[in-house]
């Protein structure tokens, strides 16, 4: 052993690695890599196909952290490695995939200034996740329930969201109209979001039980009903609403704000 690197300590400790809740974060992690190779196949001016399928991956990223989490709490699986893993995945997936993305289908057009806000949407991506993941570990830091800016997974479902979007408004062109400039505003306010103090609920500790009542049911079931009829409209709408509560969140009150959320107040993962 090289005397430069210390010895392991022999205390018999071991790094706590639960298997089903990370292999759900490595299939995050896969399909932001598999995405970037779909972007990397799409030219300027060509089909979209490739942008469709990266997308897809980028969705199912978004899916896969999703359950990571769920199955972490339920089965009483969380570990500070299946913290630092979930993070490393969540900069590949919801950072480097759809600001280069957005890059390819529409900032490359501004030169340098499109490089500055793809970069800027990263770097303030990973700046949310290493303050989340130090405020994890400061009692009473995070507040139950919500989150401290605006969660990376959601800004990256968003950008994607809204991507298909402007593609399903562009028809059968192989060009964006003009709408495609929504995904420039877009990926600023995002970026600014995502290192704000503005809270956003979790949504992860819903009750999904009965008792919510019928009101709860309906909504449910029109959501799902507009999905399989408008999937790219409904899907964008969604992630707006989401973006657009947090800030008119603070004004609501708390009765409305406890219907709405309809959550415990456990400490999330993100």
């Amino acid at each position: 052993m090289s005397p430069d690197v210390p010895p392991p300590p022999d205390n018999g400790e071991r790094v706590k690695i639960y298997l089903l809740p990370n292999l759900f974060t490595a299939g995050n992690l896969a399909c932001g890599f598999f995405a970037l190779t779909w972007i990397f196949k799409y030219q300027p001016g060509g089909d979209f196909e490739p942008i469709r399928m990266a997308i897809k991956l980028i969705l199912a990223a978004f899916v896969c952290d999703f359950f990571d989490g769920h199955i972490a709490r339920f089965s009483r699986r969380q570990s500070p490695f299946g913290r630092e893993f979930d993070s490393l995945a969540d900069i590949v997936s919801f950072g480097v995939a759809p600001a280069f993305l957005v890059y390819r289908i529409v900032l490359y057009q501004f030169e340098r200034t499109g490089w500055l806000v793809a970069a800027m949407y990263l770097v303030c991506g990973g700046i949310r996740l290493a303050r989340f993941n130090i405020l994890s570990q400061m009692p009473h830091a995070q507040p139950k329930g919500e989150f401290i800016g605006f969660p990376i997974p959601s800004a990256a479902a968003l950008v994607v969201s809204m991507t298909m979007f402007v593609m399903w408004l562009a028809g059968h062109e192989r060009e964006l109209g003009p709408s495609r400039w929504i995904l420039l505003v877009l990926m600023i306010l995002l970026s600014v979001l995502m290192v704000s103090n503005i809270r956003y609920p979790s949504f992860k500790n819903i009750e999904w039980t009965l008792h919510r009542g019928v009101a709860a049911l309906a909504v449910a079931i029109l959501i799902l009903l507009a999905l399989a009829m408008q999937f790219e409209v409904t899907l964008a709408g969604l992630f707006v609403a989401y973006l657009l509560y947090g800030l008119v969140r603070p004004w609501i009150s708390s009765r409305w704000r406890r219907e709405i959320e309809a959550s415990d107040t456990d400490s999330e993962a993100e």
